[in-house]
């Protein structure tokens, strides 16, 4: 039997500083080697969260301009290997993204906000990693210690405040955010035209 899980999109997160600690590509390397199986599957080759899905190391702190890209370019090297376990695309409708979150399920967690209309983040705390408890918010320090993330750029006309996203199987998440075809793209001679 198929579960599905509606899950709340946040719009008024004002933790100050989160993110602010980058990832470097040693740090991450380190991360790895410590062996934790859960580790590898949430930020192993292949996965969303991972800083070398898109062929070369990239933070997932920092925001990213996925649907810039086509996803069969970006991700060719993982899907020939079968390791892929990330799409998106775009429709007239709406920008989709769907990953697998093997390792995490709702039992971690999961959470998406938007920041100030022009960013969304998927993260979430890793319970069964055992730190001392934190004075501040996790999301503020060594977040990949305690965490994981992965932070895109919204497109200019992308509505945000109407963004759904869902949880299928505690596996599969899936992310919509439909296109605002009000939004006025201006062309070069200045006369704004519906999109």
């Amino acid at each position: 039997m198929t579960s599905f899980l509606k899950l709340e999109v946040q719009t008024e997160d004002q933790t100050p500083h989160k993110w602010y600690i980058s990832l470097a590509e040693d740090e991450f390397r380190r991360l790895l080697s410590q062996g934790n199986p859960t580790v590898h599957k949430v930020f192993g080759e292949g996965s969303l969260f991972s800083p070398l899905l898109f062929g070369k190391f990239f933070d997932p702190s920092d925001a990213f301009p996925l649907w810039d890209f086509e996803s069969d370019s970006l991700l060719l090297n993982l899907r020939n290997s079968g390791k892929s376990s990330v799409d998106w695309f775009q429709t007239d409708q709406a920008y989709v993204l769907k990953a697998e979150l093997p390792g995490i399920g709702k039992t971690n967690n999961v959470q998406i906000h938007v920041e100030k209309g022009k960013i969304v983040e998927v993260f979430g705390q890793l319970k069964l990693l055992q730190r001392e408890p934190q004075k501040k918010d996790w999301r503020s320090c060594n977040w990949w210690e305690y965490g994981y993330v992965r932070r895109l750029e919204l497109p200019e006309d992308a509505d945000w405040r109407r963004i759904e996203a869902s949880l299928s199987n505690d596996v599969v998440l899936e992310i919509r955010i439909p296109r605002n075809h009000l939004h006025m793209d201006t062309s070069a001679d200045g006369v704004g035209k519906k999109t």
